[in-house]
């Protein structure tokens, strides 16, 4: 008896039920791939931000980025025992009050940049430094995520001393202008420890927009949020929230 066709064809659903049989192994191992690649950059972030702890930051990726567009860039490191204290604490008073306080995340300024729909809003200085150091420039919610995930480990391997040095020499205060020991030279050409307590209130407030104020012809405005600054400054050192870095 010879048996009909189209028992030896494959039936319209038939491609379809082989199909994942075929790809499953595919899909596994390629799941296993990725698995294994996100472990291994997470292992390589922790054991630059360890590195890091004690080796000074040669660059940073927006470093790269501005020396690409510009040419060249002004960059030079400073220990924080050659930063006056003035300038630290203004800078800390403008960007951080509570930089002594917190883990790495002010949950009350989080919350407010959520209700205003801000994303730049509620950074502390180590999320700021996290982000200056490891990652890379501009904003989305993909690196503010890894910034927040990021943060609490660099608080917990790193003094808030060590953080507030290297935010003050990785940070931008003027076009191509990174770190406190250029901006000191560039703006006023002394050196970062002979800041006066007026230069540093003014070179802290450009921080936030350092391609739009100015330290050397500062604006109305600008000269108003610097002499708030350094009493902000004085402020934190007599109530003692500028005791996790101080000398």
């Amino acid at each position: 008896m010879i048996e009909p066709i189209e028992d030896h064809l494959d039936s319209p659903d038939g491609p379809r039920r082989r199909w994942p049989g075929r790809l499953g192994p595919l899909l596994r191992g390629a799941r296993r791939v990725l698995l294994w690649s996100l472990l291994a950059a997470a292992l390589a972030f922790l054991a630059w931000g360890l590195i890091y702890r004690w080796v000074n930051p040669p660059i940073t990726f927006y470093m790269m980025q501005e020396r690409a567009r510009l040419g060249e860039i002004q960059y030079q490191w400073v220990d924080i025992e050659e930063v006056a204290p003035m300038v630290r604490r203004a800078v800390v008073a403008a960007e951080d009050a509570n930089f002594c306080t917190h883990w790495g995340i002010d949950s009350a300024a989080v919350r407010q940049a959520l209700r205003e729909g801000a994303m730049r809003g509620g950074s502390t200085i180590s999320q700021q430094t996290v982000k200056n150091a490891f990652l890379w420039p501009g904003r989305n919610w993909l690196r503010k995520a890894v910034e927040a995930l990021l943060t609490p480990y660099i608080e917990m391997v790193w003094s808030k001393r060590r953080l507030l040095e290297i935010y003050l020499n990785i940070a931008e205060f003027d076009t191509g202008v990174f770190g406190i020991e250029a901006a000191a030279w560039h703006h006023f050409e002394v050196a970062a420890k002979d800041l006066s307590r007026v230069q540093a209130g003014r070179l802290a407030v450009v921080l936030p927009d350092p391609k739009g104020r100015s330290a050397i012809r500062p604006s109305k405005e600008t000269k108003k949020r610097a002499a708030s600054v350094i009493a902000g400054a004085d402020l934190i050192r007599k109530d003692g929230r500028a005791g996790c870095f101080e000398d």
